[in-house]
C-alpha cells in the first residue's frame, strides 16, 4: 500500500503552490483515483432558485472583499452564514476553492513567501474593479512559485502589478489576505454552514467531508457541484490527514464527569491499562486522559511508508525520524492513530512547550536536534487499522484496537471509574507532575473529527494574573471605532515601572469595549488618533491564560500564552498588580504569588 501525500500538507518551507484538488472515489482503502471536476456549470437542483451567470461571467475580487467586509461587520452567525452563501452560489467551479480560501483568510496555496515587507510599498489603487478571483489565484500561484536568485525581487514585482490592478478596497483586502490579520469572523463552522446552505445539503454531510478531506476547497466543490453524492464520495484515507477532535471546555472535574457519567481517567506518563476492564465497562461514557502541553500529532502507516501530520495537517515526518521508527515497529500493516508529542526532562517533567515546538519547527541537523531534544510519544485513539475505519466507533472500542496493536508504553494508560474524587486525585496527580490538566472523553462518541463538541472535555486551572495596561490599539472590523487590543504589563518592584508581558483583544465583550474605549481615552497620554494609544498605567486588568513562555520580543524575556480578559478590576490600585517576578515563576513551574499577588 502506498501513502498519499499531498502538495498541500508540505511543511510550509517547501510547499509548492497546489494543484486544484478533486475529489476522490475510493477504489482500494488506502488509495484514490483522481475525478476531474467539470469545468463550467453547475447542476440544476444546486442552481434552482439562484440567478444564472451570464456564460464567462466571473466573480470579480470586489464582490469577494464586499462578503468579507459584510461578515465581519454582522455580529450575528445566522448573517454571516446567509452572505457567505449568497456569495458562494455566484462561483463557477473554478472558483470555488480560491474563493472558500480568502472568505476564510487564507491562501490556496498556504505560503507563498510575501511578508509585511513586501505589503508596505503598495501602487496607487485602480479606479474600477477588474481582477477576478480567478486571476488573483493565478497570482498567487506565480508569486508562490518563485524560487532561486532573484525570486525576491521577482515576488515583489509580480505582486506590485496585482496590486497595481486591485481598487482601494481590494488592496485591504489583500493585505488582510496575505498578513493573516483578515479578521473577518469567517471560521471554519461558519464557512461549513454557508457551503451546506449554498449546496441545499445537509451540515451534517459537509462536516463530515471535510473531516475526511481536511479542506474546506474540495469539499465546497464537491457540495456545490454534485450535492450529497459527491460529498459521499470522500472517505478516510491512508497518507491524508483528518482534522483533529477537539476538545470543550469544563469547568471543574465534577461538572465533566457529571456531563459525560462513568469515566475512564487515563494517564499520560504513569500507571497501566486494563483493556478487559475497560471493555467490561458497560454503560461507560467518558474517559479522562492527562492533558499534556505538547504538539499533537497523526500518524499514518501504510506498509513500511510512515507520515507525520500536525494539527494544522503539514507533514512534519522528516524532522521526527524517532518517531517514524517508533510507528514503523508496530506489529500493523495500516493504521491512522492520534497521539502527542512531547520532550520530557530526565526527571520526566515536560520541557516548557517551546522546547517541544522548537524542536518540531527545526528542519537542520536533525539527528543532532535528535540527540539533543529527544521526543517522547503517546497515543491515545485509533482511526483506522488493518483496513478497517474506526472512526464511527466508540472511545472504547477505538481504545481496544489500539491496544492490540500498540505497546503499553506508546499508549495512554487508562482506568475506569464513575468517582469524582478518584478523577480529581488523578488530575491532582497530572498537576504534580507538570502537566496541564486532564482530557474527560466519553466513552461511546465517535471521533468527530474538527468538532469541539461534548465528546470530549479538557479540565485545567485557570491561570490568572491583575496586569496594567500600558496602551492599546484601535480595533478594525467589526471593532472599528473602539480601542482593543490591550498592552500588558507586569509589575518591576525593582525599577517602579512595568515590564509588557504582550498583547491581547480576547475575552472582550461589546459592552466591555464601549467601557474601556471610553477609560482609556481618559488615560491617554499622547495622541488618540494614533493606531497605539498610549495611556497611563492606573487600569488593572484580569488575564487568564494558558501558561508563560520564553519570549526575546519582550523585555522581560518571558510573554503570557492566549491570554484573555476576564474583568477589569478597578478596585486594585495598579501597586497590586502582580510583579514581573511572579509570571517568571509561573514560567520555572513554581509559581509563587503570595504577597506579590493580589487577592
Amino acid at each position: 500500500m502506498e501513502l498519499v501525500l499531498e502538495q498541500g500538507h508540505q511543511l510550509a518551507e517547501q510547499r509548492q503552490p497546489a494543484p486544484p484538488a478533486a475529489a476522490a472515489t475510493s477504489t482500494h482503502p488506502g488509495l484514490l483515483t483522481p475525478a476531474t471536476y467539470p469545468s463550467a456549470g453547475r447542476s440544476a437542483s444546486i442552481r434552482a432558485g439562484c440567478p444564472a451567470l451570464p456564460q464567462n461571467d466571473r466573480v470579480l475580487l470586489d464582490e469577494i472583499a464586499g462578503t468579507s467586509a459584510a461578515v465581519a461587520a454582522s455580529p450575528a452567525r445566522l448573517a454571516k452564514v446567509e452572505r457567505l452563501a449568497a456569495c458562494l452560489r455566484r462561483l463557477e467551479p473554478g472558483e470555488v476553492h480560491p474563493a472558500v480560501a480568502f472568505l476564510s483568510g487564507e491562501l490556496r496555496q498556504r505560503q507563498i513567501g510575501v511578508g509585511w515587507a513586501a505589503l508596505r510599498d503598495a501602487p496607487d489603487p485602480a479606479a474600477a474593479s477588474t481582477l477576478t478571483v480567478a486571476e488573483v489565484d493565478a497570482a498567487f500561484e506565480r508569486i508562490g512559485r518563485q524560487a532561486g536568485p532573484g525570486s525576491q525581487a521577482e515576488r515583489r514585482r509580480l505582486l506590485h502589478e496585482l496590486f497595481g490592478r486591485a481598487t482601494a478596497a481590494e488592496q485591504r483586502f489583500l493585505v488582510g489576505l496575505l498578513s493573516g490579520e483578515l479578521r473577518q469572523g469567517a471560521l471554519e463552522g461558519v464557512m461549513a454552514e454557508a457551503i451546506a446552505k449554498a449546496a441545499g445539503v445537509p451540515s451534517a454531510e459537509v462536516r463530515r467531508a471535510v473531516m475526511l478531506r481536511g479542506a474546506l476547497g474540495p469539499v465546497a466543490e464537491a457540495a456545490l457541484s454534485r450535492g450529497v453524492p459527491g460529498l459521499r464520495e470522500f472517505h478516510l484515507q491512508v497518507g491524508r490527514p483528518l482534522q483533529p477532535m477537539l476538545a470543550s471546555t469544563a469547568p471543574s472535574i465534577e461538572a465533566a464527569m457529571q456531563r459525560v457519567g462513568e469515566a475512564a481517567v487515563e494517564w499520560k506518563l504513569d500507571g497501566t491499562s486494563d483493556p478487559k476492564r475497560e471493555t467490561a465497562a458497560r454503560g461507560g461514557q467518558a474517559a479522562v486522559e492527562w492533558k499534556l502541553d505538547g504538539v499533537r500529532v497523526q500518524l499514518h502507516k501504510a506498509g513500511d511508508e510512515v507520515r507525520v501530520f500536525t494539527r494544522t495537517l503539514d507533514d512534519v515526518t522528516a524532522r521526527v525520524p524517532e518517531v517514524v521508527e517508533m510507528v514503523l515497529a508496530l506489529p500493523v500493516r495500516s493504521a491512522v492513530l492520534d497521539g502527542e508529542l512531547i520532550a520530557l526532562q530526565p526527571d520526566g517533567r515536560p520541557h516548557p512547550f517551546q522546547v517541544t515546538a522548537g524542536r518540531l519547527g527545526s528542519k537542520l541537523d536533525v539527528e543532532r536536534q535528535r540527540l539533543a531534544v529527544p521526543l517522547t510519544l503517546y497515543l491515545f485513539d485509533a482511526l483506522h487499522v488493518d483496513g478497517e475505519d474506526l472512526i464511527d466507533r466508540g472511545g472504547v472500542e477505538r481504545h481496544a484496537a489500539l491496544a492490540a496493536v500498540t505497546p503499553t508504553t506508546l499508549r495512554v494508560p487508562r482506568t475506569v471509574t464513575g468517582d469524582p474524587a478518584a478523577a480529581a486525585a488523578f488530575l491532582g496527580d497530572a498537576l504534580a507532575r507538570g502537566h496541564e490538566g486532564v482530557l474527560v472523553k466519553s466513552l461511546t462518541a465517535p471521533y468527530e473529527a474538527g468538532r469541539r463538541g461534548t465528546g470530549w472535555l479538557k479540565v485545567k486551572p485557570v491561570h490568572t494574573l491583575d496586569l496594567v495596561v500600558l496602551a492599546v490599539e484601535w480595533g478594525h472590523g467589526r471593532r472599528k471605532g473602539w480601542l482593543s487590543n490591550l498592552h500588558l504589563g507586569a509589575r518591576d518592584p525593582e525599577t517602579g515601572g512595568y515590564v509588557m508581558l504582550g498583547k491581547t483583544f480576547k475575552g472582550l465583550t461589546d459592552k466591555l469595549l464601549a467601557w474601556q474605549t471610553e477609560r482609556l481615552l481618559e488615560l491617554a497620554v499622547g495622541p488618540a488618533d494614533q493606531w497605539v494609544v498610549q495611556v497611563r498605567p492606573e487600569l488593572v486588568v484580569e488575564v487568564a491564560f494558558d501558561g508563560v513562555q520564553a519570549s526575546p520580543r519582550y523585555p522581560g524575556g518571558v510573554a503570557l500564552r492566549f491570554a484573555r480578559v476576564l474583568r477589569y478590576r478597578p478596585d486594585k490600585r495598579p501597586e497590586e498588580a502582580d510583579t514581573i517576578g511572579a509570571v517568571r515563576a509561573i514560567h520555572a513551574g513554581t509559581p509563587q504569588r503570595g504577597g506579590d499577588a493580589a487577592g
